[in-house]
């Protein structure tokens, strides 16, 4: 049991209905889905894009809620025994009360945020990989997965509720970390899912327009200003100095700040990039100039892999870590489903990666080509129920930038795979691009790899660390690594 009084400590409330005097009031555990409510809890009323926890008030209450935390009024019966406390954001009440609930661990670790609109991912792992090098013991909330020391739990989120993001900064205490690398999206940040707490790094990597629409940002002016609430919610700052946003990202901050960049003169600079391959593998060497200075090799193609790689350093030079572990993490990290290479062939390289936008897909092609190689050839598809412009435009930069397109299935969802299929082709068509379709996923990658030729670069776009292909409301197993293997495996 907890007291009501220790959970709003930090936070400004008007008790507007209660059974007994909040100083005695004792609450069992913290719910907000309506489905999940105990008897003895506290239920806080949110507002989702699809219902409105403040509607379901008097069910909850009937079903034994003993406090419920609102920010508007709500409709109960006159003999329902219940205390109602009421804020002006109960989001932002969440991430507070939720902190207090588990003790505040936060304050028990080093946390680290990373936000931008690519990069965040590699990122964090990146990070991760150098700071266990040198013994500390990392904890990561990401994308793809959340790592408590040998539990792995899949991610629905990039940032989760802010309930959750606590709920596992106690396990993760707990379990005997001492840091948390985390990434932070621009609707947590609107949410406020990363309050309750002060990161002690927060990291800008780059912006680009995305995440614009209903149930998210309503203009790129909005979208830069939710990333430029983390540099209000840290004590360092570390920002790419190349990307032309970051002034108005970092406007307001209350941090220190600390820069890096290729083009600069950041604080932290990568000079002297040199492409390398070798045996079908891609990778940079660049010099590290500046708060560091040495020489580095990234396994991983282009410009971007060099950014994530500074971002990395910039955060790692705040634990002391030696260049040794920073150049064995480099050359060791392997993100799933990030420029992720797969051997199956001496004479190509073949990639997979999460690019499902058109300026995803654009940096990724751009970057292959810069290592010449003899073919580049483009396997993606496009999701059902999502806006057709992206497929004209992914269609578009793939007929512009790879030598072959092979047009197959993404997860159609509610959508007919040909109608995915047929919009991509319009948008191949303002270009003289040349593809072949193949509806069907894995024999578009054994089409792929059975016409591999010496010097080709094949990629797999828009899957990346997915392992499941939905269609028509069902997530059916799917990993592209293991279709992979059956194709390697299966009798000529």
């Amino acid at each position: 049991m907890c007291r009501l009084k220790d959970l709003l400590e930090k936070l400004d409330y008007q008790c507007v209905r209660s059974t007994k005097d909040v100083e005695e009031t004792e609450v069992s555990e913290i719910v907000y889905d309506s489905r999940k409510v105990t008897a003895g809890c506290l239920f806080i009323c949110i507002k989702g894009a699809n219902s409105d926890g403040h509607d379901f008030a008097a069910q909850v209450t009937a079903a034994g809620a003993s406090v419920l935390v609102v920010e508007k009024e709500v409709q109960l019966p006159s003999e329902a025994e219940v205390t109602v406390i009421r804020v002006k954001d109960t989001r932002y009440a969440m991430a507070y009360l939720s902190a207090a609930y588990f003790g505040n661990p936060a304050k028990e670790m080093k946390v680290i945020g990373i936000t931008g609109t690519k990069g965040k991912t590699t990122t964090t792992y990146l990070v991760k990989s150098i700071l266990e090098r040198i013994g500390r013991k990392v904890g990561l909330i990401g994308t793809i997965e959340v790592i408590i020391g040998d539990t792995r739990i899949h991610a629905e989120n990039t940032t989760p509720e802010s309930f959750l993001i606590q709920k596992y900064f106690r396990q993760m205490a707990d379990a005997g970390c001492d840091t948390v690398v985390m990434e932070v999206s621009s609707q947590g940040l609107m949410l406020h899912r990363t309050q309750g707490f002060v990161f002690d790094i927060g990291i800008f990597t780059n912006l680009e327009p995305d995440h614009i629409g209903p149930n998210e940002h309503k203009d790129f002016e909005d979208y830069l200003r939710c990333k430029g609430l983390l540099f209000k919610q840290c004590l360092t700052g570390i920002v790419n100095k190349d990307d032309k946003h970051w002034q108005q990202v970092v406007e307001g901050h209350t941090c220190e700040l600390e820069t890096y960049g290729i083009e600069t003169d950041a604080d932290l600079r990568a000079t002297d990039l040199k492409l390398l391959t070798d045996g079908g593998r891609l990778g940079v060497s660049f010099a590290v100039t500046g708060l560091l200075n040495f020489s580095a090799e990234i396994s991983s193609p282009g410009r971007f892999s060099v950014y994530n790689a500074l971002t990395a350093f910039a955060i790692c030079r705040h634990f002391s870590a030696s260049e040794t572990a920073v150049k064995g993490a480099l050359l060791q990290a392997k993100v799933k489903g990030r420029i992720e290479s797969v051997k199956v062939s001496e004479d190509f390289t073949l990639l997979i990666d999460y690019a499902h936008n058109a300026m995803a897909l654009e940096s990724l092609l751009t970057t292959l080509k810069e290592y010449r190689p003899h073919r580049l050839i483009n396997v993606f598809g496009c999701g059902g129920n999502r806006s057709k412009l992206r497929r004209y435009e992914m269609g578009e930069v793939s007929g512009r930038l790879a030598d072959l397109t092979i047009i197959t299935s993404d997860n159609p969802r509610f959508e007919h795979p040909q109608d995915i299929i047929d919009d991509i082709k319009t948008g191949i068509g303002k270009t003289d691009g040349k593809y072949i379709e193949i509806c069907d996923r894995k024999e578009a990658i054994a089409y792929a790899i059975a016409h591999g030729e010496k010097g080709d670069i094949i990629v797999l776009a828009g899957k990346g660390h997915e392992d499941y292909q939905e269609i028509k409301g069902v997530k059916y197993p799917m990993d592209e690594r293991d279709l992979i293997r059956e194709i390697l495996a299966a009798p000529l």
